[in-house]
């Protein structure tokens, strides 16, 4: 039976040959990287260069640099974990934009605009001019995945009672972490309970180092979903939003709908912060914070972490320094091993 390989998950047979040497040493030291793989049949003709091939396995997380200096293999499940999560967002990300070259969901909305107008069965949603009702939460929760589909610049959103459950994060979770990878702005309002429900509190951090901007308000707000400035969703009845949501594409509606978001925004405040001026924050680490402290190990520069993870070279620095003044660490591989320490990683 031939051996497996790796070339299905993107990795060259080279690199795949000096991980297999790794597993099989346990590890060895950059200086001694180039006699190893030299030694090794596939590379006996070659003129291996180290440090090219350091980059490469720590690139695709095949392996990682110990406190002691070696270059040491990280475990075959986890590494072909990594390779897989990276060559799944790649092809996410290719789809995606084919997706949205394609036309093929405004092709597909066209023939389901057709049966609302049909005798095949009752509408869920009425169409006047640019403002369309539509009725039911499994309705508006379609829109609301069609809208998200194709931001590109902004997200605006509210929630009046502040409490998100786990139900609602499940269902919010894929849509916002699609458009923060994309570097959408992103930015919400959140009723004060807010504060007092652990499960929403967890997953306003995990957006914040995600990359979006939270806020809190103690006032009465409105609920609004407003994409790219160009469509915004409002409840058919604010008191009962399981009866569905108006969507408006009216620039003059949507412009007001903004500036009522913007005034709102003005008197909400950031999430509360202790006295060094931090977000308040448990002890834990996020699964996207764990994600950023493993790419400590794996990722040589900033921009090879950022684009694992999806998200802007800027956007990956600032969690870095956020996690490194948690863990009181100062530099990045010392946080790396203040997170093992603690069980984040």
């Amino acid at each position: 039976m031939p051996q497996a390989n790796l070339q299905f998950l993107n990795v060259e047979p080279d690199d795949e040959e000096t991980y297999r040497l790794l597993l099989r040493l346990g590890g060895f030291k950059e200086t001694e990287l180039a006699r190893q793989v030299s030694n090794d049949p596939p590379h006996e003709d070659a003129a291996p260069d180290p440090r090219a091939i350091h980059r490469r396995l720590t690139e695709l997380g095949l392996a990682t640099e110990t406190p002691g200096g070696l270059l040491a293999p990280v475990s075959p499940a986890k590494a072909v974990e990594g390779l897989v999560e990276r060559t799944v967002g790649r092809l996410r990300h290719k789809l995606e934009e084919e997706v949205i070259r394609s036309g093929i969901v405004d092709s597909l909305l066209a023939e389901h605009e057709k049966s609302m107008t049909s005798d095949a069965g009752p509408a869920t949603s009425t169409s006047t001019g640019q403002t369309q009702h539509i009725e039911g939460m499994a309705a508006v929760r379609t829109v609301i995945d069609e809208l998200t589909f194709f931001t590109r610049t902004e997200n605006l959103t509210t929630s009046p009672t502040g409490i998100l459950s786990q139900e609602s994060i499940a269902h919010a979770r894929l849509m916002d972490s699609r458009i923060l990878r994309r570097g959408v702005h992103m930015r919400t309002i959140l009723a004060s309970p807010a504060l007092d429900d652990p499960t929403t509190m967890t997953y306003l951090r995990e957006l914040t180092f995600k990359g979006a901007n939270v806020r809190i308000s103690y006032d009465p707000i409105e609920r609004l979903i407003i994409c790219d400035r160009a469509a915004a969703l409002t409840p058919i009845d604010p008191a009962h939003t399981s009866k569905g949501a108006i969507l408006t594409r009216d620039p003059g509606l949507v412009a007001a709908l903004v500036s009522l978001f913007e005034r709102m925004w003005q008197t909400a405040h950031d999430l509360p912060t202790s006295d060094d001026g931090e977000v308040e924050k448990a002890d834990f680490a996020s699964d996207f914070e764990r994600q950023v402290l493993r790419s400590l190990y794996t990722a040589e520069k900033d921009e090879i972490g950022a684009r694992d993870l999806g998200i802007a070279v800027r956007t990956y620095r600032k969690h870095v320094a956020s996690l490194m003044q948690r863990l009181g660490a100062t530099n990045r591989f010392q946080a790396a091993l203040l997170a093992h320490e603690r069980g984040w990683i």
